[in-house]
């Protein structure tokens, strides 16, 4: 029944493939469980019903993405998105929370109807393929940026070197440097769920050496919703005052979202020949729902996780993927102390390993075009340094229009391309730097 209803047998997958993909999906992104309510805390908004609300969000939409959808691909509050409103909305232009889940509402809602109409997809079929190469292999820099990062074996630096290597006398460090060498010799190997085996086995040596202390509880009720669930201020986002806030938000999912589903689809094989996603309506829908319900719910901006990548690479190829994860969060209401507890040097490996896998697309890229090359270049290397997905897409949407009219090429640029060439610009004339 369940092989026949996700179409296993002729995606050549099993439910143990789909299991492990799953599985892998769900630990390379766990972290989100305590990093999201952790950044909205800094807001005000009550660190318990955050967590609660970023698991039920989480929940919902990679449920609706694996029933409905039958996609590998995870949705959760997205990063950045937390931080913009947390940091920039709340504590430095002065809104309230509630008035910021009211623009996040807003803007699923805006999603939702635009998907209906299929005016999202649209759009997303108006990408010329260099930068839909350009968005996975940028979301693969980023992936392996966040992975050095979080395994510490890259860390921040000083002005003048942003950047400097990390303490390789470190045990974290070096149990980072362990597992993903591990993942590449299992991955070498071709041992299925390389990735999840890594992942577990450094975490593991990193209890058992006491390197990380082994969660003092591992079971907790679910934590009180109430504080955040429906306390969105949709009345005071429909200020004119608060339009800026609104655009940046609408922009941000919006691309973050497309060229997500784009890269993970580029490196799953599942565009055409077209280089088009087959009904991308669907998972669109999914994020747009996800997102209203996160609003409703109590949290920010949900979308299609990057991590999903993990999944794939580990094997997961349809919705059932999607139905563990969705079903692991859910478990973690009650065991988030447990969840929470796997280190950053054992999955940040993984995401150091997903990011070389993404970028292989590049072989297909022309680069003696420099027309072409120009915006996929800079559309990579902005997705990754300046640690903003949002904003090196929106940098290709505005930099492609402008090399095909130098180049006399103007007839390649698509009537939707056009239309993202001016919501970027109003993005950068409004963000909130």
């Amino acid at each position: 029944m369940i092989k026949k209803y996700f179409e296993l047998d002729r995606l050549g997958s099993s439910v143990k493939q789909e299991v492990i993909g799953g599985a892998t999906t769900f630990i390379t992104m766990a972290y989100i469980i305590i990093v999201n309510p952790k950044i909205l805390e800094s807001a005000g908004m009550p660190f318990e019903a955050s967590l609660a609300a970023t698991i039920m969000s989480a929940f919902f939409g990679t449920l609706l993405m694996g029933v409905y959808a039958k996609r590998p691909f995870a949705i959760a509050p997205y990063m950045g998105e937390n931080a913009f409103i947390a940091y920039t909305v709340v504590n430095v232009l002065g809104y309230s929370w509630q008035t910021a889940l009211g623009a996040i509402f807003i803007g699923g809602v805006l999603f939702t109807i635009l998907t209906l109409s299929k005016i999202r997809s649209w759009l997303a079929y108006s990408i010329p393929e260099s930068l839909k190469i350009a968005f996975a292999a940028g979301i693969g820099l980023f992936l392996a940026f966040i992975g050095l990062n979080e395994t510490g074996i890259v860390k921040i630096g000083v002005p003048g070197a942003p950047v400097h290597v990390g303490n390789f006398s470190d045990p974290a460090v070096l149990l980072g440097i362990f597992s993903f060498l591990l993942i590449g010799i299992l991955m070498i190997k071709k041992i299925n769920g390389s990735i999840l085996i890594g992942i577990l086995t450094t975490a593991l040596i990193g209890f058992l050496f006491k390197v990380t202390p082994f969660p003092d509880e591992i079971v907790s009720l679910p934590p009180d919703i109430s504080p955040v669930f429906l306390q969105l201020d949709v009345i005071g986002a429909l200020s004119w005052g608060f339009f800026s806030v609104v655009l940046v938000v609408f922009v941000m999912d919006f691309v973050d979202t497309m060229g997500t589903l784009l890269g993970l689809g580029y490196k799953a094989k599942m565009l055409d020949e077209n280089g088009n996603m087959p009904e991308i309506e669907k998972p669109m829908l999914c994020d747009a729902l996800a997102t209203v319900a996160g609003a409703l719910l109590g949290t920010t901006t949900t979308g299609t996780y990057i991590e999903s990548a993990a999944g794939i690479e580990a094997g997961g190829k349809s919705g059932l993927s999607s139905l563990v994860i969705a079903f692991l969060f859910l478990l973690a209401l009650f065991f988030a102390p447990l969840f929470s507890a796997i280190p950053p040097y054992a999955y940040g490996s993984s995401l150091i390993i997903v990011g070389l896998l993404m970028i292989s697309p590049v072989t297909n890229l022309k680069f003696d075009d420099l027309a072409e090359s120009i915006p996929v270049f800079v559309t990579m290397t902005l997705m990754c340094f300046t640690y903003n997905l949002g904003i090196g897409m929106t940098a290709g949407f505005v930099v492609y229009p402008l090399t095909m009219l130098v180049a006399g090429r103007i007839k390649k640029v698509s009537a939707g391309m056009w239309i993202f060439f001016v919501f970027s610009i109003l993005f950068y004339i409004f963000y909130p730097y």
